[in-house]
């Protein structure tokens, strides 16, 4: 089966993340059977442009964002691609069909203040919950790690003599991102209390539940924004938003995009320079504030 074949070359070969595929797969067959229920086609080969631009009306028409269509229709992209390599198709479909207009986003950040609020005033549960609470908090903030990576890191992954985290990012690709003395004594306190409420646990993982099992996203998840929640009215009270914090806080202290790219593991720098818009009132201030003529007539 072709689109068995596809997930496979995805999985095995560009090594995608599990959550990744399940969303390829879901796309594919979303799409399909539009083809099928909607369309009436029978097989991949019969195609066109045309039909992959109904998709992306219906999509739309169903209140789907332009976002959520542009993924979707990328998808459709790789699929045939492949299709092609593979000799199962002569040409791209997609090829005609315009991605849908995506306004710019800018990613969601905490200040400063709020995370001042969070660190120092939110009281956290005594014992393994809160401090693998706030654990989980501080290190997202202190590193901007994603969450996936953050599920997945191991004890055996913090270096606390080189004050290193070793970090397996998306595509399987390995990075050391650096941590305070700070950061490593409050990993070392946490670890203390895993070993109290968990000395029989049979998993490596830095991160556990209540119950001593390795945390899954959602629950990640839940952690994050029901803190976020308590000093934040921010649209984005996920793990991301700490990630984006991370980012935009660097950005405004002058570090470079290069270097805030090699810290986030992305792979383009297009995906890094979002972070200066975030900057761009405080670097009107240094001009205005600066510059001779900023903010007067020439003579």
């Amino acid at each position: 089966m072709r689109e068995k074949s596809f997930l496979q070359y995805l999985q095995y070969e560009k090594r995608f993340s599990p959550n990744t595929l399940t969303a390829y797969r879901k796309d594919l067959e979303q799409f399909l059977y539009f083809t099928r229920e909607e369309l009436g086609l029978t097989s991949v080969e019969e195609v066109g442009h045309a039909h992959i631009r109904s998709w992306m009306v219906h999509l739309i028409s169903q209140g789907r964002s332009p976002r959520t269509a542009n993924r979707k229709l990328s998808t459709l992209k790789a699929y045939f691609r492949f299709l092609i390599r593979r000799n199962y198709l002569s040409s791209d479909p997609t090829a005609k069909v315009p991605a849908p207009k995506v306004g710019k986003r800018l990613p969601g950040s905490l200040k400063k203040e709020e995370l001042d609020q969070l660190f120092q005033r939110i009281e956290f549960e005594d014992g393994y919950s809160g401090a693998r609470d706030r654990m989980i908090l501080e290190l997202l903030y202190a590193t901007g790690m994603r969450r996936s990576e953050a599920i997945a890191l191991k004890i055996r992954d913090i270096d606390f003599d080189s004050l290193q985290a070793r970090i397996m990012g998306k595509g399987n690709k390995e990075r050391l991102l650096p941590i305070s003395r700070a950061l490593a004594d409050n990993l070392g306190a946490y670890l203390l209390e895993r070993e109290n409420a968990f000395p029989q646990a049979g998993s490596a993982r830095l991160f556990l539940t209540d119950k001593g099992k390795p945390l899954y996203p959602k629950f990640m998840y839940n952690i994050v924004h029901k803190y976020l929640s308590l000093v934040t009215s921010n649209g984005q009270r996920g793990p991301h938003a700490l990630r984006h914090s991370f980012a935009t806080h660097l950005s405004e202290n002058g570090a470079g995009l290069n270097a805030i790219k090699a810290l986030l593991g992305h792979s383009s720098l297009a995906s890094t320079q979002v972070y200066t818009h975030n900057s761009i009132e405080r670097l009107k201030q240094v001009y205005n504030k600066a510059h001779p003529k900023a903010g007067r007539d020439d003579d």
